[in-house]
């Protein structure tokens, strides 16, 4: 008996730890014949507040867990009119509590988290106005359209234009 009370008890720890981990994901897509993957970690709500809680304002945040999120573009591509190089970038946001959010494509892209970010490597940065809905994604999610990249978490959702 209590080995089966040890071994429910590491199972509950066990099930407890793993349900707070962030999954990683994957999303793809084609935009003008551009092959777009983006690489993630998609934290959950939780109850908890995102913005300017778990996530604050004004502050470079990785756009999801764990590792930097990563953006890949097989071809050359345009974004805020600036032309970017096919290859692999850091993806960064910087939420704002007011006006436009910030987001950032980086040289750099094997980073955990925001820690070592460096503003000098940034390739891209480009204000967005965020659009609050009134339904909630629990989970962050990222998508690829016809003509962007799309970015939801709990109420706030971005589209980042690309183009050829």
């Amino acid at each position: 008996m209590k080995k089966l009370n040890v071994l429910l008890l590491l199972l509950a720890i066990s099930f407890m730890a793993s349900a707070q981990k962030s999954p990683r994901k994957q999303a793809e897509g084609n935009v003008d014949g551009i092959k777009v993957a983006i690489d993630y970690s998609a934290p959950s709500v939780k109850g908890r507040k995102v913005w300017g809680g778990m996530e604050d304002y004004g502050k470079v945040w990785r756009a999801g867990a764990d590792n930097n999120t990563t953006v890949s573009f097989d071809k050359e591509v345009k974004i805020g009119g600036k032309t970017v190089p096919a290859g692999k970038y850091g993806f960064f946001i910087i939420p704002n509590e007011t006006g436009n959010w910030v987001v950032i494509f980086n040289k750099r892209n094997a980073d955990w988290g925001a820690y070592d970010y460096d503003q000098k490597q940034d390739v891209v940065r480009l204000e967005i106005a965020p659009k609050f809905v009134s339904e909630n994604q629990e989970a962050l999610d990222y998508s690829v359209s016809a003509k962007s990249v799309d970015f939801a978490w709990e109420k706030a959702r971005l589209s980042i234009p690309i183009s050829k």
